[in-house]
């Protein structure tokens, strides 16, 4: 059910396409009596500004399609050499299928005018072969364009909506307000509301920062560390962990005498007030989209944080040793202070753009220093694997075109693009969607097969009856279609199509005939082609990427482990975090299209929850080995028990890899993490405390300990959900 915004915008849409292409129609037409540019110039609205999902406002509507009229003139004439043969044809269409399609990992926008590009193409690919009116064809595509993205601008624009960086800045202020006291009282939920708008599903297409250059790259890691950030203040508003900190740094503004708790911990109110006040400003340069002056303030603050913390245990050694408890809310506050050094950072890069000096960790940041050719090379690159369910739909699509040009040519068939018309418009990501939407898609046509049958012979060749019909049967066609489903939309469209083709060249009832004889065919090969490649969409890719990123998590979090305790310290490198970033890329793009297909709950898995965690995982290996690295090495014992928890964790991730991809047993259950085992882990109750003496109260290990048993928590929460875990057959 469609709300009262998106009608009244498919309304305005169909009354921008109606009058940018009935104006070139008529006037190419009536005026000029050029029948071919004509032909174009109806197309070509109608192929970007309807079939064609391109996001955002009218002036980014308007930008996009002028930036893509290069791209479409490139295609008509390509398509219009190739055209003198079949074959030349047919791989004409695989290559431009594919890269056309696989554009969709450039971002939102390029991936909305692939479907209009494509036709271009299509319609300049068939006979007859008549390179003498490539300027036509040329002068009428631009015409079309042009005339369209004027309308965008000045006929019922679509107003803009909020941008990325206004919902980055409130979130971040009121993760900022809460830290530095301003808020007080915000339930768990709100918080994780605020995180939650960041998500880019959330977000309207036009504004996601989904591009593979360094602002659009910085901008999604700001929005992720700052989900991670409200995530983080969530969790302690549950325990009552932040009121403390928040209150501990109230009794030291000097308004107060010096309490006991002031003594016990003074690194917290010394860092929190830093922390609080960075989120302000970070929150300010989003609003004004300028990057602030000065240098990255929170590396040396947390150096010395942590400074302050190892003098503070030693110090105390001889009379008492720190309170545990001190020890893991010193440990809160380090993970919020690292969240809010990659937020600063990557907002930094996000409003400015250029590139810097290597940033640590480099793995991290590594964006921020390479070029722009090798950012655009690696996003494509890097989708460039079975793995990637964007390859997935390119390839589908690409020979799914490619089928039903060679068809087409092969058997010769009246108004053969009609056949590929069918395919782009009607092919899904599972042969399930496609099923229904050709069901639907035939069913229209028969209805409009016969309805324009019955106009074509009472009209005859009155073109003038035509002329008065087609604008009304275009502003029709273009809002009642989207509205009432793809049967009204195919029917009216015949209708429109038999209209306008009997305006160029005189035209019978087989007009029609045609017309469901080449749906049927394309439709046809679109489902044969849904069928054999990859029919279930992401639903089966999306099991084997988040197996293939737990896989990856395990290794980071034993090596993290050995980098904290090697003997002696610093002698062990820390992990290599790449594999694991390259997977979580795949299975986020995976996730994306899974949440967009049927049924993508059915399952119950939480794939959301296991994205959040790996990210933790990717965090936590990168920023506990730089800033808790010991400088003496740790008592043998403590450093034992800290390797055998963290490979107990990293056996926990392997198995619920083998839940993700079917395997009902995934091997002897291990200890899922710190202290307990896996099997006591995977209910709905709280993990049961460890049977082992605690560690010592150092700050390494007290850090390593809080990670590795948050990691664990979060473990056992995704095993409950997963399907299999209880011996079911995953989906």
């Amino acid at each position: 059910m469609k709300s009262g915004a998106e009608r009244t915008e498919i309304v305005r849409r169909s009354l921008r396409v109606t009058l940018a292409s009935a104006t070139g129609f008529y006037v190419f037409v009536y005026g000029l009596d050029e029948p071919v540019p004509a032909l174009y110039a109806l197309f070509a609205p109608i192929s970007l500004g309807l079939l064609s999902p391109i996001p955002g406002s009218g002036r980014q509507r308007a930008t996009v399609m002028l930036r893509a009229l290069p791209v479409g003139l490139l295609l008509v004439t390509l398509g219009t050499v190739l055209a003198v043969e079949t074959w030349a044809a047919v791989l004409g269409m695989l290559v431009v299928g594919f890269l056309l399609a696989y554009a969709a990992v450039a971002g939102p926008r390029p991936a909305g005018a692939a479907p209009g590009l494509q036709l271009f193409y299509i319609l300049a690919c068939f006979p007859p072969y008549a390179p003498q009116t490539l300027g036509l064809r040329l002068a009428g595509l631009t015409v079309g364009v042009g005339l369209l993205a004027l309308c965008e601008l000045f006929l019922l624009p679509r107003p803009a909506g909020e941008t990325y960086r206004n919902t980055l800045a409130k979130a971040v202020a009121t993760a900022g307000d809460l830290l530095a006291g301003r808020t007080a009282g915000l339930p768990p939920e709100e918080l994780r509301a605020h995180g939650a708008r960041l998500r880019l599903s959330n977000v309207p297409p036009a504004e996601r920062p989904a591009g593979p250059g360094r602002a659009a790259r910085a901008l999604a890691q700001a929005g992720s560390a700052a989900r991670r950030l409200l995530e983080q203040l969530a969790h302690l508003t549950e325990t009552g962990q932040l009121d403390e900190l928040v209150r501990g740094e109230a009794r030291n503004d000097g308004r107060a005498g010096p309490k006991a708790g002031d003594r016990i911990d003074p690194a917290s109110p010394w860092l929190l007030p830093r922390v609080a006040s960075l989120c302000g400003d970070c929150a300010e340069a989003l609003r004004r989209g300028r990057a602030a002056d000065g240098p990255q303030r929170l590396d040396e603050a947390i150096g010395a944080f942590q400074r302050m913390r190892v003098r503070q245990v030693a110090g105390r050694a001889a009379e008492a040793p720190t309170p545990v408890p001190v020890l893991r809310r010193q440990a809160a506050l380090l993970a919020i202070a690292e969240s809010v050094r990659v937020l600063e950072i990557s907002v930094r890069v996000g409003l400015d753009g250029r590139r810097t000096p290597p940033i640590e960790p480099r793995e991290l940041f590594w964006y921020t220093e390479a070029t722009s050719a090798r950012l655009w090379l690696r996003r494509f690159l890097g989708n460039m694997t079975l793995r990637s369910v964007e390859f997935h739909n390119a390839v589908r699509i690409a020979l799914a075109l490619g089928a039903a040009r060679l068809v087409a040519g092969s058997l010769d068939l009246t108004h053969g693009f009609w056949v590929l018309l069918a395919v782009l418009t009607l092919s899904r990501t599972t042969v399930g969607q496609t099923w229904a939407a050709i069901r639907a898609a035939v069913a229209g046509n028969l209805a409009g097969a016969v309805a324009a049958g019955a106009l074509l012979i009472g009209v005859g060749q009155h073109t003038d009856a035509y002329a008065a019909i087609l604008a009304p049967a275009m502003l029709l066609a273009f809002a009642l279609g989207p509205l009432l489903g793809i049967a009204w939309a195919q029917a009216l469209f015949t209708l429109v199509v038999a209209t306008a083709f009997a305006q160029i060249a005189p035209a019978s009832w087989q007009l029609a005939e045609a017309r469901i004889v080449d749906v049927v065919t394309g439709s046809a090969i679109g489902l044969l082609c849904a069928m054999l490649a990859w029919p279930t969409g992401a639903r089966r890719e999306v099991r084997r990427t988040m197996a293939g990123l737990l896989r990856e998590c395990g290794p980071l979090i034993e090596g993290t482990a050995r980098t904290l305790t090697a003997l002696p310290p610093g002698s062990a490198p820390p992990p290599r975090t790449f594999p694991a970033l390259h997977r979580l890329r795949l299975a986020e793009s995976a996730y994306a299209q899974f949440r967009s297909e049927p049924a993508a709950d059915a399952s119950g898995a939480d794939w959301h929850g296991l994205l959040i965690t790996a990210h933790q995982v990717l965090l936590g290996a990168q920023w506990l080995p730089r800033f808790d690295l010991p400088t003496s090495a740790l008592p043998p014992d403590a450093a034992r028990r800290a390797r055998d928890d963290a490979r107990a964790t990293a056996r926990a991730t392997d198995r619920l890899a083998a839940l993700c991809t079917g395997e009902r047993n995934g091997g002897r259950h291990p200890p899922a993490g710190p202290g307990a085992p896996v099997e006591e882990r995977a209910g709905d109750g709280p993990p049961p405390q460890p049977s082992l003496p605690p560690p010592p109260p150092l700050p390494t290990l007290v850090d390593l300990d809080v990670w590795l048993t948050s990691l664990t928590s979060q473990l056992s929460r995704i095993e409950a959900g997963l399907p299999g875990a209880a011996g079911r057959h995953v989906p």
